[in-house]
């Protein structure tokens, strides 16, 4: 997971293809300017810390976001606000992006009913700045794709409520803005989907799965924007897009008799983003897009945390199409690296101020063009800053209420221009305390970096382009240097403490866990003999310490060496299995 969680972006001239008008602050990532791109990553939200969804900023209208902003600066007038004049025209650039049907908004924000009937619900939300959802500070830098209301705009809705919500002339009424049926940024040129819905059961750890799907593409092409449509968007946590040319995850994707497979077991040959809800999809800037090799098969690597109930998941990915090839690389410098796998997080019960601190020094001169960070539930403030040799300090991103459920990508409105030897420092503070709201635990323990939604983890991404693309191996060498410096000193220290060990022992508790989540089907969290195949019962009645002919997570720890062997072994049995399926229908096409 060594790549960056963004998204894709818009171009700034507005056109959703891309395309620019030579207008605009990114009118440099041109045939003259940039190379070919690199991946980029583009990520939901544990549904224990679930909350309304009110999205903003409609892909097709960003570009219009200062215009917004001036709205929001007149005064509010001294006759009635009315919702066709005044109030519409707000909620439809900022809310029914996400409130309309097939979105993720729990209820549409379009007609007059529909948003005088929640009037005073959306005053409140606006007034604590809670919608729509916009973290970063204002004041450390400026953002193109940023959505907030103005001061102005949040007077017309209380004025609006204050008037007595009147509707207005209907001849002053805009028009509703028109979708695609379905999807936010357009009808895409390439839509897939995975061929079965996986189930994901209502409790137990956290489930990490991929999903091979062929894109059966016969000729390369570049990528713009990725828009990825969950069907149980309460239990996605995140799904990364990763691309493979050798045919190999196709060839694992159900070999244990169940959609997907385990283990990232195939060669990764690019990236293409990923999926969390709390952003949008947005078209890259300018002329850059990501790469896609003909031949190539698209794999959806998910994490999914349960939701209390019983899901089926079947997401349905629409791919957009450049038109040329990217002129530019972006480079992703990800501090700490491996999202703080290196940095040994492990914050006590009842910490306020655990903090998480690394630097990267820049070997040659970029421009950064997007900023974003990545953490779990405790993690309260993230910041990113420049130190420019001469002294200067720029932050590069700072937000002090870290959300979960509204990570985001920053897309700066102008290039951010970052010499040689600027050092990127990123702080992150945590907050294991009872008083964080957040805390997953109650009473709060213990919390160690992890990828299950309860653990910790966290770390800071900007992406670059260099000045000179002379420069781009130099850059990559450096961060994978930095990188690998970081992973050895960790692991030196892991080996030192013992930590290595403890590690195995939290990961064999959430595998014993998984397996009666699997097999309990009385849900007494238990595992009866009828419940378990014959050949995982050996020292069954060993194992059985209070003799009541069910076996806790505990008592199965005591033949684990068993259990685990037995697991391997069916493990071999299907890969055998499938090759040999596939000499089958090897022989069967030679002799047709």
């Amino acid at each position: 997971m060594g790549v960056f969680l963004d998204i894709t972006f818009l171009d700034f001239s507005g056109d959703k293809r891309g395309k620019s008008d030579k207008s605009g602050a990114f009118d440099s990532f041109s045939e003259d300017g940039l190379g070919s791109t690199q991946h980029g990553l583009p990520l939901k939200v544990p549904s224990t810390m679930k909350r309304i969804s009110f999205f903003a900023t409609i892909s097709a209208l960003l570009a219009a976001s200062a215009a917004i902003g001036k709205t929001g600066g007149k005064k509010v007038p001294a006759g009635p606000v009315t919702f066709n004049e005044h109030i519409a025209p707000i909620v439809h650039k900022n809310c029914t992006v996400c409130h309309r049907e097939g979105q993720a908004g729990p209820f549409k924000l379009i007609t007059y009913r529909e948003v005088s009937k929640r009037a005073r619900l959306i005053l409140d939300v606006a007034e604590e700045r809670y919608m729509p959802p916009w973290k970063p500070v204002p004041g450390h830098n400026e953002f193109a794709n940023e959505r907030t209301l103005s001061d102005g705009e949040i007077a017309l809705i209380r004025k609006w409520i204050d008037d007595g919500r009147p509707e207005g002339d209907p001849s002053k009424a805009p028009k509703p803005p028109a979708f695609e049926e379905g999807w936010m940024l357009g009808k895409p040129d390439l839509v897939v989907k995975m061929d079965k819905a996986f189930t994901v059961p209502a409790d137990g750890p956290d489930i990490y799965r991929n999903f091979a799907i062929p894109l059966k593409l016969k000729e390369d092409k570049w990528v713009k924007a990725i828009e990825y449509r969950p069907s149980a968007r309460a239990v996605v946590h995140h799904s990364l897009f990763f691309l493979d040319d050798s045919g190999e995850a196709v060839k694992l994707d159900g070999q244990d008799g169940r959609p997907g497979f385990n283990q990232m077991k195939f060669s990764r040959a690019g990236g293409l983003g990923g999926y969390i809800p709390g952003t949008e999809p947005l078209f890259w800037p300018g002329e850059l897009a990501l790469p896609l090799k003909r031949g190539s098969d698209l794999v959806l690597a998910s994490h999914f945390h349960p939701s209390g109930k019983v899901e089926k998941e079947q997401a349905t990915v629409g791919i957009y199409f450049a038109e040329k090839p990217s002129p530019k690389k972006i480079l992703p410098i990800q501090v700490p690296p491996a999202f703080g796998r290196t940095m040994g997080i492990d914050i006590p019960a009842g910490e306020k101020e655990y903090r998480v601190e690394d630097t990267f020094v820049l070997p040659a001169p970029v421009e950064a063009i997007v900023v974003g960070g990545h953490a779990h539930y405790v993690c309260k403030e993230m910041k990113m800053t420049a130190n420019l040799p001469g002294g200067e300090v720029k932050t590069l991103l700072y937000i002090d209420d870290w959300d979960l459920n509204w990570q985001g990508n920053y897309q700066y409105k102008d290039p951010v221009s970052l010499p040689e030897g600027t050092i990127i420092r990123t702080e992150l503070v945590y907050d294991n305390s009872a008083g964080n709201p957040r805390n997953p635990f109650n009473p709060p323990r213990r919390i160690i970096w992890g990828r299950e939604s309860t653990d910790e983890m966290g770390s800071m991404t900007l992406q670059v382009i260099a000045k000179d693309e002379k420069d781009v191996p130099k850059l990559e060498r450096s961060y994978r240097q930095f990188a690998g410096r970081k992973a050895v000193a960790r692991l030196g220290r892991e080996l030192l403490n013992g930590d290595l060990a403890e590690r195995a022992q939290i990961n064999k508790e959430r595998m014993l866990e998984g397996i009666i989540v699997r097999l309990d089907r009385n849900k007494d969290k238990k595992l009866q003999k009828l419940e378990v195949p014959v050949r995982y019962q050996k020292g069954w009645d060993k194992a059985d310490a209070d003799k009541d002919g069910a076996l806790t997570a505990k008592e199965i720890e005591t033949i684990w060496p068993e259990v685990r062997k037995q697991m391997i072994i069916d493990q071999m049995r299907q890969r055998q299995q499938q090759r040999s399926q596939e000499k089958e229908k090897a022989g069967e096409g030679r002799t047709s």
